[in-house]
């Protein structure tokens, strides 16, 4: 799989590392599922087939929020990020230019 390729060798990554590429990874190919699942339902003329899709689709986006609360909670510089830009209603440009003053 693509999204599990390691840009310099295992030996020299820490665990850490490699613990949130692992996370990244998974994060990655959740989001692709949901999207597979949606492109799919758009697709689909049978609508219980769809609805099947769409509740896949909604799973996964489950499983990339428990990732991605994970990679929150272990990694500061993403936390500092995800709280800044989630959850506001603001425009997304203007938090940023607030966060940088």
């Amino acid at each position: 799989m693509a999204s599990e390729a390691l840009h310099v060798p295992r030996e020299k990554l820490r665990r850490e590392t490699l613990n949130l590429h692992y996370a990244i990874s998974s994060l990655m190919e959740e989001f692709e599922a949901v999207d597979w699942y949606r492109q799919r339902a758009d697709d689909c003329d049978d609508p219980s087939l769809k609805e099947i899709l769409l509740h896949n689709a909604r799973e996964e986006l489950e499983h990339a929020a428990m990732v991605l609360e994970w990679i929150r909670r272990n990694d500061k510089e993403a936390d500092k990020q995800l709280k800044t830009y989630l959850f506001t209603t603001a425009d997304i440009l203007k938090v940023e230019e607030e966060s940088e003053d």
